[in-house]
């Protein structure tokens, strides 16, 4: 299959879709770090759907989108930050065109997002205890013409997976 990996830059999808025998390409406007700048696109993907693939999987950035960034949206109780509110609402359009995109097989990964942008109704929520890593980090996926994972290995939870704190430009 002629798969479409976006926005990943560090080609780990990428990587197992060409051992499972696929010609995948990751697509991200920065430089690729998992060692194939071969099978990476440089640039904007929003061109690059428009191109015929058997299957699209998409990572959009979540920064505007995700509900862990509500203090942001929300810097004092009921006042919504209106710039911050246009990134969402653009961010929310660049997700949309990869989900729309015309292919057949689309996946689309992010975090639980916030209500104020009315995205659209999952397929399907995941966490990492699900297969096999013992943490919580709710995930979601939007499907097109596939199906939804199957838990592989369910382990008890310890704890949430809390990621190191960088400093995010707005």
């Amino acid at each position: 299959m002629k798969i479409l990996v976006a926005c990943e830059e560090s080609q780990a999808v990428t990587i197992e879709l060409r051992k499972l025998g696929h010609e995948a390409y990751s697509c991200d406007t920065e430089e690729c770090s998992g060692g194939h700048p071969e099978w990476h696109i440089l640039g904007d993907v929003t061109p690059i759907l428009k191109q015929k693939w058997d299957m699209i999987i998409g990572f959009p950035p979540c920064t505007f989108i995700a509900k862990s960034g509500a203090y942001r949206m929300y810097p004092t109780a009921g006042n919504i930050d209106p710039v911050r509110y246009q990134k969402g609402l653009k961010a929310k359009e660049f997700f949309l065109s990869i989900l729309n995109a015309d292919c057949d097989k689309i996946a689309v990964e992010n975090p639980v997002s916030l209500k104020v942008l009315q995205m659209p109704k999952h397929t399907q929520q995941i966490e990492p205890y699900h297969f096999g890593h013992p943490f919580s980090k709710a995930t979601r996926l939007w499907l097109k013409g596939l199906p939804q994972l199957i838990h592989t290995n369910v382990v008890e939870k310890k704890g949430t997976y809390l990621q190191a704190k960088t400093h995010i430009q707005d």
